[in-house]
């Protein structure tokens, strides 16, 4: 072959596979493209209800999409397994730096680690971390407005997730009536149970947290105190929430939600010396012990349960953190509890029945039961007892 011709047929093929690299994705997959388009549509028209699926600002979509997506980066920064971290170091440097100042914490009491793919995640992290398998673990029932990743048993004794599979699990109740935890049965059964992690929040509770009263049990019954405010962070970074950080030991969130940040975890925990006369101390001395969650957390999140984290995640959470000092995001957090309020009074007119009454964050509980409506039903028979109901209410 004719030596020209030969570069000739290299250089059409490189340019070849250049294009190919650098197609939009409407050029490279249009049936992917027009699903995602529908998708946006159908975000722009209807009305989310669901904190999970609250809305990012475009500077966290540019760095969800930016080139740190291409990265890998096993370990903690200084300490990774591939070379060429220099600049994924200072990205998680800086998330982390972010994160304790949006929740007004210092680096000499408190750590973060910003690399968990989910709140599940993370708490299961902090599990696999602090205990073995078979320890105790306690949280809000399911059916009260608890997560299913602090551990639940359906009636039939089914474990409906990791935390329930791997630990044993002993949930504490709302009162039936008032939908509010009944804090003297939760004390009573941590003293009977004796779990080594006690966990506060929960996915559909609408009232506010009484921390120091978990914070009392925590060290009755000689556990370590955990908070998952997945729903809540965002009200908290923006003080309009009672903040957790004070009476916990370590502090669990998603990214996402209130936050308005990309869809992931983060685990706050305490470092540094103990406090003298704590319930928490592992090894009662004179003081001078030290909290241990750090290493254990760290290498519970990598390399026992995940690889490389996704840098692209943490990069858009740094963004979405530094907008928590914002005193636009303060402005729209105060507008979101106004919003719920609004609809719960709106509701409450029309002789709707709300679960403990009304809200102080941004959570509605909204009870149709007296309606027919329950878990278990179709969701055509969901639809047409709320189109009864708003025809009733109206």
């Amino acid at each position: 072959m004719d030596p020209d011709t030969e570069s000739v047929g290299k250089q059409m093929k490189r340019c070849r596979v250049r294009a190919w690299g650098n197609q939009s994705l409407e050029a490279a997959d249009p049936d992917i493209f027009k699903i995602i388009e529908k998708e946006k549509h159908r975000q722009y028209n209807w009305i989310e209800l669901i904190a999970s699926e609250n809305f990012v600002c475009k500077a966290v979509m540019e760095a969800l999409g930016s080139h740190v997506t291409n990265k890998y980066s096993e370990g903690m920064p200084g300490a990774r397994y591939y070379a060429g971290n220099m600049y994924i170091d200072e990205i998680e440097t800086l998330c982390c730096r972010r994160a304790l100042a949006a929740f007004g914490v210092d680096s000499e009491s408190w750590g973060v680690n910003v690399q968990a793919y989910s709140c599940t995640s993370a708490n299961f992290a902090v599990y696999t971390g602090l205990l073995l398998p078979g320890d105790r673990i306690m949280g809000l029932d399911t059916p009260s407005g608890g997560s299913t990743s602090h551990g639940y048993y359906t009636p039939n004794g089914m474990k409906v997730s990791g935390a329930s599979i791997f630990f044993e699990s002993m949930s504490y109740k709302v009162t039936k009536k008032t939908g509010i935890i009944d804090f003297e049965k939760l004390e009573e059964r941590a003293v009977d149970f004796r779990p080594k992690i006690l966990i506060c929040g929960g996915s559909s509770y609408p009232r506010e947290w009484d921390y120091s009263k978990f914070r009392q049990i925590a060290d009755k019954c000689g556990a370590v105190l955990m908070c998952d405010m997945a729903q809540i962070s965002g009200l908290i970074a923006a003080k309009e929430c009672a903040s957790p950080f004070e009476f916990c030991d370590i502090v669990t969130s998603t990214t996402h939600k209130s936050l308005r940040g990309p869809r992931g975890g983060i685990i706050f925990y305490r470092k540094g010396p103990k406090p003298r006369k704590s319930g928490l101390l592992l090894n009662q001395g004179d003081g001078g012990d030290k909290y241990d969650f750090e290493e254990k957390i760290n290498f519970a999140v990598c390399s026992a349960l995940q690889g490389g984290p996704h840098n692209n995640h943490i990069a858009a959470l740094a963004v979405a953190l530094k907008q928590l000092a914002t005193p636009e995001y303060k402005e729209y957090m105060q507008q979101v509890k106004k919003n719920a309020q609004a609809l719960a009074s709106a509701l409450l007119r029309r002789n709707c029945r709300l679960v403990t009454g009304g809200t102080d964050n941004h959570l509605l509980l909204w009870d149709l039961r007296n309606l027919g409506v329950t878990g278990t039903n179709p969701l055509f028979s969901l639809y047409f007892s709320l189109v009864n109901l708003y025809t009733s209410c109206n």
